[in-house]
């Protein structure tokens, strides 16, 4: 399969974990956030899905999450230390290598991975940004850093009906973070790790 292929064929799993509402567990919840969890499919591991509303604009919001290497991002992001872009394969279509820093209090040390990611709009307004690993020959494993894997993950900006400013935000992630790292240290992360996004996230599309 070649890079455009797997970029749409997350894409697709990406919209099939949207309209699929079976067997997810809420782990966290807020008044606007709620994360919940459900056994992977791509590996022994979870796939969590984030649900909020975000009082700023879809096109707003986009401006915040949209994957490019001068991005907003980076800036707002506490999990994205750098984004590098690598291959451009068309418009919508990239590969990029994504640093993350130590977390956990230095449990999980500095991460990189490297995905191909798809841009998609679709007719109601909703922004789609759908990514999943690749190997790429221009990025090996760095030293210094733990390569990790993300399965088919990503967000969807999706418009609120009658709210022009506001937005709800769908995220996925099924993340391999690679290395020995103890199952209960990465089932406490990412679920935090979630909330902290959706409130950093608010934060940055309001200060636009």
């Amino acid at each position: 399969m070649d890079l455009l292929q797997t970029a749409e064929a997350a894409a697709v799993r990406m919209r099939s974990y949207r309209s699929d509402e079976t067997g997810w567990v809420v782990c966290k919840k807020s008044n606007l956030v709620v994360v919940s969890w459900r056994p992977s499919s791509e590996f022994p591991g979870k796939l969590y899905k984030g649900e909020g509303l975000i009082s700023a604009s879809p096109d707003r919001v986009w401006e915040c999450l949209k994957p490019e290497p001068d991005g907003l991002r980076v800036k707002w992001d506490a999990n994205v230390k750098k984004f590098q872009l690598l291959e451009e394969m068309s418009q919508d279509v990239s590969v990029c290598r994504t640093v993350t820093p130590s977390a956990a209090m230095g449990i999980i040390a500095p991460r990189d991975f490297v995905d191909v990611i798809a841009v998609r709009r679709y007719e109601d307004g909703t922004f789609s940004s759908n990514a999943t690993n690749v190997v790429h020959p221009s990025c090996p494993p760095q030293p210094g850093f733990v390569r990790g894997f993300n399965h088919p993950c990503g967000c969807f900006c999706v418009p609120v009906a009658g709210e022009p400013n506001r937005t709800q935000v769908l995220s996925f992630f099924q993340t391999d973070l690679g290395g020995l790292l103890p199952r209960s240290v990465v089932d406490s992360f990412f679920p935090s790790s979630m909330m902290d996004f959706y409130g950093n996230l608010t934060k940055a599309a309001l200060a636009l």
